[in-house]
């Protein structure tokens, strides 16, 4: 990949603090974009020494008009257009025009600290590392959107994700949002786009398999507003587990046990409930069907409990149907993405082995 050029390389040297590209993919986002960027123009970075580059993938709404405020105000900002849509694509466009020695990649869904640029630049010149990330805070509008947030803040709703609960700073698998050195891109390429979702999953776990360093600090700090129905949560976190099989068959030796729970718990289910179904009426064949779900809806709404009463939420019942979304929505995404992926390979093996014949 081809460098780009630094700005103002001699001042900036003299300042002592690099110049930072933000790279916002964004699409159909006229309610978040906005926040966004005002939070990144509120920074107490000096505001010559950082961009911000908001990739458009070509929205229906009022997200371009959005972004167009803001650069009258502040040449700070760029528009770009991804006529590919899709976010690896506008990351890659991002990337590509990123002018500065450190690139933060960040979600229009989300807004920042004050000193979220600065905080990226300190940790990243302090550890040494070839990207940082921080601790997101998840937040919503509505009492659903504040429900949905709860359950993904907490260790049940999403697993030991350290991004969303870490309080030490540590060198890590992954982050969201990462602040990436410049030279990490010349060094193992862009982002992948045959992913739809979870590229920057794949690219960290290519960055560390590749010998690079990843580190966690609490200090950088960002919020994320959760989907706002639960129709849409189950949406979302279907297709990170369908796309997280996509990044585990590219990198097998990151499989854990944590990426398998969900889908493992769906099957012990399903199982449970056959072996029951087909039983004699009375037989103990139920009784896995009834210590399973019993179980987890038991601990599911203790946490419910907990959680509402710790962020002060009447809305424990939201909350406790929140989990059950997130589980089986994740796990049926992994479950059918292994199918694609074993239908892929035994349709590959059969044309080989035709070829051959033929």
């Amino acid at each position: 990949m081809q460098e780009s050029a630094t700005v103002n390389s001699v001042e900036i040297k003299e300042r002592g603090k690099p110049f930072v590209s933000v790279v916002i993919p964004a699409h159909n986002e006229e309610s978040f974009i906005g926040p966004c960027l005002d939070s990144l123009l509120a920074q107490d970075y000096p505001v010559d020494i950082f961009e911000i580059l908001a990739v458009d993938g070509m929205s229906k709404d009022n997200t371009r008009n959005e972004v167009e405020k803001r650069i009258k105000c502040r040449p700070t900002v760029r528009l770009l257009s991804n006529p590919n849509v899709y976010t690896s694509f506008g990351l890659n466009e991002g990337v590509r025009a990123a002018r500065g020695e450190i690139v933060v990649i960040l979600g229009a869904h989300s807004k920042v600290a004050q000193n979220f640029i600065s905080e990226n630049v300190e940790t990243l010149a302090r550890t040494g590392a070839d990207c940082v990330g921080g601790l997101i805070s998840t937040i919503g509008h509505t009492l659903t959107a504040q429900a949905i947030a709860a359950a993904m803040s907490s260790v049940f709703g999403v697993g030991n994700a350290y991004f969303r609960y870490g309080t030490h700073e540590k060198e890590v698998d992954t982050v969201a949002f990462g602040a990436y050195r410049r030279d990490v891109f010349n060094r193992i390429g862009l982002f992948d786009e045959q992913l739809l979702r979870n590229q920057d999953d794949e690219f960290n776990y290519r960055l560390r398999s590749r010998g690079g360093k990843i580190y966690f600090s609490p200090n950088i700090r960002s919020s994320y507003y959760s989907r706002i129905t639960i129709r849409s949560l189950w949406d979302q976190y279907f297709n990170y587990g369908f796309w997280k099989v996509m990044v585990l068959v590219k990198h097998p030796t990151q499989i854990q046990l944590r990426h398998l729970i969900p889908s493992i718990f769906i099957l012990t289910t399903l199982v449970s409930l056959l072996l029951c179904l087909f039983a004699p009426f009375g037989s103990i064949s139920c009784l896995p069907l009834v210590a399973l779900g019993g179980t987890y809806l038991f601990v599911s709404l203790l946490f419910s409990i907990w959680i509402s009463i710790r962020k002060r939420l009447s809305a424990f019942l939201i909350i406790w149907g929140c989990f059950p979304v997130l589980h089986f929505s994740y796990g049926s995404g992994v479950i059918l993405g292994f199918l694609k992926e074993m239908t892929r390979a035994a349709n590959q093996k059969y044309f080989r082995k035709k070829r051959k014949i033929s």
